[in-house]
């Protein structure tokens, strides 16, 4: 069962052979994370996805939740996978111990975390919100409000949520019309209406915390005006303990396409003119403290849409190297030759190898980027964490949208491979398909991560970012280019790169001197390529130290993995960096057909 979730040799060598995380060990903050505890960690995870998450992920889906009267029920398993979650302190591994932390580096709980997702995101996406509200509380609350609510929520002890969205301002935030009024003891009242809340209501924890986003009266219009503030489900005591509910209530669920096991509800605020809050930071800063949220969130997404994608690919594999159908191609015409599993029939194998590129390439990007906040954490070099956070900050954008879309792509295929039965119900990869679909649409929606790309990580710091990240990949083709095997591979993709350097300039002058109307146009296509060869840096890095292990003697039971790992850069070099080019010539032609089109045009009158 453990191989249907995620692939431990590949988790293993992107952890220990490309990133090196044990050598964290040697900052004082890591010490405890050697490569024993490394490995503990993650097998307790994947002990912990397959016993007790993994059946959340089918009840979550089939017996769902049940809404009534302002409360929401989960199914049994959801119940006591938290209870597992909690009493393993799995909920803010990275953070201090003084709040129920762990001090973990992000890379080696991203690794641990891939098992707890894949076995139910929809489920996981409880923990996720309240580890996100809780880092809130951690860097803007005051003492008072971290001594309420931190611990309490980094301990599983209290869940939360995050309450932006409304009926009239979903995308456009500034929109929003919940409003605050100061009441005589230093509190808030607030009243308004939210949406699509996930994780907003349930039966697990005795408390749920909601950050709001709300304006206080008077307050500027749009972004400007808009203050944070901490709205717990029930009122919270200067003394710690609970008092009356407050005046936050469930008023329904949405009714989904996929992660059913999740409540995404709609929160009314103040119906009964009694609910309180806490302001959370500053007046009319609110929008600068959520994006603090919203990026880990936007990082979360990524790494939920993998999780899927990781379940697919290794559900499929199993299936295809089990499942006997048709003759093989090369006897097709001896009637007497038996069925073969269908893993040898080449279309099959092209879906496959097509899972596979994408699953392990977004898989070490992932890691890489939680591998930069450990290296942010264990230096003192301020041009250093600088250089750092710029890539980081690019790479978000191309983690949540590309990561999304590659891993939609790749629960498709999943479904694909198994054919009729891969649309039934009975089979796992159909939901996956449904679950992923989400991933691509909060969070801001892959198209606002394509103008956030285009628009703010391009130029931000002068353009900084984008040429210390192409300096980071420059260093992985030079040391590919030195191997033997690689070599080859290194040239074309150093093609690739200077293409893309050429596109990413011509994108920049078109959106600040040429039409930004065509350049917004070509936003989502220049994301596509960026994360083309992103995924394509990653693959010649594996690849490098794929050969460098052969030509040093490889373990026997290692060659096939290493193997595979130079066939996904050959595959990626001669498969699809072809078509990658052909997308950067067409973003370079700077077609504006898609702004010129008349709306009459579109037809559908």
């Amino acid at each position: 069962m453990a191989q249907t979730l995620a692939d431990r040799r590949d988790i293993d060598f992107v952890l220990h052979e490309q990133l090196k995380v044990e050598e964290l060990a040697k900052h004082e903050r890591f010490a405890d994370f050697k490569r024993k505890a490394i490995d503990l960690l993650i097998t307790e995870a994947r002990n912990l996805a397959i016993k007790e998450i993994l059946p959340t992920q089918a009840d979550g889906d089939r017996i769902g939740l049940e809404f009534d009267n302002g409360k929401v029920k989960t199914p049994e398993s959801f119940r006591k996978a938290w209870k597992a979650l909690r009493e393993g302190e799995w909920l803010a591994v990275t953070e201090d111990p003084e709040w129920g932390g762990q001090n973990m580096p992000r890379s080696v709980a991203r690794g641990a975390a891939e098992w707890l997702m894949s076995a139910s995101f929809a489920f996981m996406m409880y923990g996720g919100l309240t580890h996100g509200a809780g880092k809130l509380i951690e860097t803007f609350g005051s003492e008072k409000l971290k001594k309420l609510f931190l611990k309490k929520l980094f301990t599983g002890e209290w869940t939360g949520t995050m309450l932006l969205t409304e009926p009239e301002a979903g995308s456009d935030v500034g929109a929003l019309s919940t409003t605050a009024k100061p009441l005589p003891d230093g509190t808030w009242s607030i009243t308004g209406n939210k949406i699509f809340i996930s994780s907003g209501e349930h039966d697990m924890a005795e408390n749920i915390i909601h950050p709001v986003l709300a304006r206080i009266e008077g307050a500027p219009a749009g972004t400007a005006g808009i203050s944070l503030f901490l709205v717990p489900k029930i009122w919270v005591n200067d003394d710690g303990s609970l008092g009356e509910p407050n005046d936050a209530v469930c008023t329904g669920l949405e009714e989904k396409m996929g992660i059913h096991g999740n409540a995404t509800a709609s929160i009314a605020l103040g119906s009964k003119g009694r609910c309180r809050g806490f302001l959370l930071g500053e007046a009319n800063k609110g929008m600068r403290a959520m994006f603090l949220m919203m990026n880990d969130a936007r990082l979360m997404v990524g790494d939920q849409a993998l999780s899927c994608a990781s379940a697919s690919f290794t559900y499929a594999l199993n299936y295809a190297r089990t499942r006997n159908q048709g003759r093989h191609l090369m006897q097709m015409m001896d009637k007497s030759a038996p069925s073969v599993p269908i893993i040898q029939h080449p279309d099959v194998r092209r879906m496959l190898m097509l899972m596979k590129v994408y699953v392990e390439s977004l898989r070490s990007l992932s890691y890489y980027i939680s591998y930069c906040f450990d290296a942010i954490a264990t230096t003192d070099d301020a041009e250093e964490k600088t250089r750092l956070q710029g890539i980081i900050d690019f790479l978000i954008p191309i983690q949540k949208a590309y990561t999304s879309e590659r891993s939609f792509d790749v629960c498709s295929l999943g479904v694909q491979v198994y054919g009729g039965y891969g649309y039934c119900r009975e089979y796992p990869v159909e939901q996956l398909l449904r679950d992923c679909r989400i991933t691509s649409i909060y969070e801001g929606t892959n198209g606002i991560q394509a103008m956030d790309l285009l628009a703010r990580k391009l130029g931000q710091n002068g353009g900084r970012p984008i040429v210390d990240l192409g300096e980071e990949i420059r260093r992985a083709v030079a040391a590919a280019a030195e191997v033997e095997r690689t070599a080859e591979m290194a040239e074309k993709f150093e093609q690739a790169l200077l293409k893309l350097e050429e596109v990413a300039r011509h994108m920049g002058m078109t959106a600040m001197y040429g039409n930004l109307m065509t350049a917004a146009a070509h936003a989502h296509p220049f994301l596509e390529v960026c994360g083309d060869v992103v995924v394509g840096w990653m693959l010649l890095w594996r690849a490098r130290i794929a050969a460098e292990a052969l030509a040093n003697g490889a373990k026997e039971k290692d060659i096939p993995f290493y193997e595979g790992q130079l066939k996904n850069a050959e595959f990626y070099t001669q498969i699809l960096l072809p078509v990658t080019l052909g997308r950067m010539e067409a973003i370079l032609s700077a077609s504006s057909v898609v702004v010129d089109i008349p709306e009459d045009a579109f037809g559908g009158r």
